[in-house]
């Protein structure tokens, strides 16, 4: 008997230093059967970028179609440009019972909850803000100032943890893509997912 019919969708959300990318390539090679959907965006390419890898690269027109047509599970305009999740190949890689993985900021978890409400929210967070900011700093690309409103936003953005289902804690990679591996595996045993291996058993009648 097959264990689950359905995929799970998991939302993954945190600030800039958090190492959501780390943990993020740490879990799919551990769990390589989990599809990490690749945004739509209408800013360019930069060097090193792949079309399809990276981002899907798309037109603004193109962009504005997908929005008249309902074909984005969630966007945004940042820094004048789009960014969005394709609805359709979430939906399709869910109903061929395909973990989806998405990797979003805290606005657009808000929308993917409301149209899909049995997603999986997880806020990855480092262990302290001291230590965002060394990993902010030891990135070598930011200023001072850019990195006192990263700090910021990070703090703004914490303020959201509590409509996350799980918190996860980026002490180190490893544990922090073991402890999402470990939701994912509770979330497959909620009754309601599983009820269906009890129906033997409470239907069977006593003979």
């Amino acid at each position: 008997m097959s264990e689950r019919k359905r995929g799970e969708l998991i939302v993954l959300s945190g600030p800039s230093g958090a190492g959501k990318s780390t943990v993020i390539a740490e879990l799919l090679s551990a769990r390589p059967d989990i599809h990490f959907s690749v945004s739509f965006t209408t800013r360019p390419p930069r060097a090193g970028e792949e079309d399809g890898v990276s981002y899907n690269f798309v037109s603004r027109e193109e962009f504005q179609r997908m929005i008249r047509d309902g074909e984005l599970l969630e966007y945004a305009e940042y820094v004048g440009n789009y960014y969005g999740t394709s609805l359709k190949v979430i939906r399709d890689q869910l109903d061929q019972g395909v973990d989806v993985l998405l990797d979003i900021e805290v606005q657009g978890a808000a929308h993917v909850k409301e149209k899909c409400p049995e997603a999986v929210l997880i806020f990855l967070i480092p262990p302290s803000v001291e230590e965002l900011s060394r990993r902010l700093r030891g990135r070598h690309t930011d200023g001072e100032d850019a990195i006192a409103l990263r700090l910021d936003k990070a703090r703004e953005e914490c303020r959201e943890c509590p409509k996350y289902d799980y918190l996860v804690v980026n002490d180190t990679v490893v544990s922090a893509a073991r402890q999402i591996q470990s939701i994912l595996e509770a979330e497959r045993c909620r009754v309601h997912k599983r009820l269906r291996f009890a129906e033997s058993f409470i239907n069977k009648s006593d003979t």
